[in-house]
């Protein structure tokens, strides 16, 4: 065989190998993101994907056990129970009334199981609180109502 057949052959194997490693790359990082309210319609296959979904961390339902951490995540007037199974720590902002969007799959029983978990933090740019309340609106400091009278000489 000749050395250019065999060179061909060879970057031939490499190229359809870095293609099934692409393909099941991207097989493997496809998230689906859908609402609380739309988990209960998902049928067949849609549930087995990787799910993202969004919601609040019900008030007090924070239940830290071995390996996992149990929460309930509310969001159009539905609940969903969540198992946090991931190796990362959760987030300092991972309250209760804090934003969460989990990642991970449903469960037969409707119950999610998470493996990552993000927590939206607060804004940044909020005013600080101050002592004094802000200035009324229309009273112009140094109006002519409140202005002490000065000399003019």
């Amino acid at each position: 065989m000749k050395k250019q057949a065999k060179f061909g052959i060879g970057i031939g194997v490499i190229v359809v190998s870095m293609g099934f490693l692409a393909w099941l790359g991207y097989g493997e990082s496809k998230t689906y993101y859908h609402t609380i309210a739309e988990l209960s319609t998902l049928q067949g296959d849609a549930r087995a994907h990787r799910i993202r979904v969004g919601g609040t961390v019900e008030p007090g339902s924070i239940h830290r056990a071995q390996g996992r951490v149990d929460f309930v995540l509310d969001g159009e007037g539905k609940s969903l129970p969540v198992s946090y199974v991931g190796s990362d720590p959760l987030p300092d902002t991972f309250i209760d009334k804090s934003q969460a969007l989990v990642e991970g799959s449903l469960e037969r029983n409707g119950s999610f199981v998470a493996e990552r978990v993000q927590a939206k933090c607060a804004s940044k740019y909020e005013a600080a609180p101050t002592a004094d309340p802000p200035p009324k609106a229309g009273a112009a400091v140094g109006s002519a109502s409140n202005a002490t009278p000065r000399s003019s000489m």
